[in-house]
């Protein structure tokens, strides 16, 4: 089973970034209304409810939603910078012809096409949006030992991994096997040249991320940061800047949220639209301050 449901982002202006995303990158808006107070709650931000939202949808059909949430950005923001959620990544078809889309777009290419160290399976390039959200875009070339990787069935695609920056990896990884019952995937050393760049260390330097995963699924990346990094700012009560939120299906939703209780930031609650259908969801607040929602299957 597949867990990811949807990215959240927090943008500053809603119709530019929809249209964005429509242009460019093919999403179809889906969903769009105001936030619902009780929803807003439910993720320790009561001063978002009532700000504007669209849900979109890749052009593929997937059922893995991107939401975009219209908020004032935080000044002291800067991207790759601070723990929380970091990126979202986006299988392609074709990364060269997705790199030359880019050069065209309102998108800044912050990582050109580049193979992964010792992972030719995988070839993925980075874009920035105007809102610092940072956007990999990946080609799929063959599946790996561990994992099954999908393979795009439009020129972009769905999310298939989200990626977190935290404080302490081994801690958040621990974190998330104890209390969400995911699985350790692999970690390794990497040569990270966003990262390198963001924290003005050699090229050379290497970051250590690692994955998580569910059965065959591998839908979480994170990454160690240095020192520097720090605390995301952000506004009191209102959702984090850039990547907010990670939504994903929980399988023993039920017993999950029962047995880990203290963790949640209000009780199980059913909401409507595309990403809920009807179904309960609930937010943990884990290592960090890094928001996971929960739905049920």
């Amino acid at each position: 089973m597949k867990l990811l449901r949807a990215a959240t982002l927090t943008v500053k202006d809603l119709d530019r970034s929809e249209a964005l995303y429509r242009d460019w990158l093919f999403y179809r808006t889906v969903e769009k209304g105001v936030l619902a107070a009780d929803l807003a709650a439910s993720w320790g931000a009561t001063g978002s409810a009532g700000l504007p939202y669209a849900v979109m949808q890749p052009e593929s059909g997937a059922e893995i939603y991107l939401r975009l949430i219209q908020d004032e950005p935080h000044p002291d923001y800067e991207a790759l910078k601070t723990y929380g959620w970091a990126a979202i990544e986006i299988c392609v078809e074709d990364v060269l012809k997705v790199h030359e889309r880019m050069q065209a777009s309102p998108f800044k290419i912050i990582g050109p096409p580049r193979e992964l160290d010792g992972m030719p399976a995988i070839f993925p390039m980075q874009v920035q949006g105007p809102d610092e959200e940072i956007v990999y875009l990946t080609q799929i070339r063959d599946d790996l030992p561990m994992y099954d990787l999908p393979r795009a069935t439009s020129l972009i695609d769905r999310q298939f991994i989200h990626v977190c920056a935290v404080s302490d990896l081994k801690g958040a990884l621990t974190w998330c096997q104890d209390v969400l019952g995911l699985s350790f995937g692999r970690d390794m050393d990497i040569v990270y040249t966003m990262l390198a760049n963001a924290f003005g260390v050699p090229f050379e330097h290497k970051f250590t991320i690692a994955t998580l995963t569910h059965e065959r699924d591998v839908f979480f990346e994170f990454d160690q940061l240095p020192p520097a990094g720090g605390p995301r700012p952000g506004w009191k009560n209102h959702l984090p800047q850039g990547v907010a939120m990670s939504t994903i299906i929980l399988p023993d939703f039920h017993e999950r949220v029962r047995a880990q209780a203290k963790w949640l930031i209000t009780p199980p609650q059913r909401h409507q639209g595309e990403i809920y259908r009807g179904k309960r969801a609930a937010t943990m607040r884990g290592p960090d301050g890094i928001l996971f929602e929960l739905v049920e299957a």
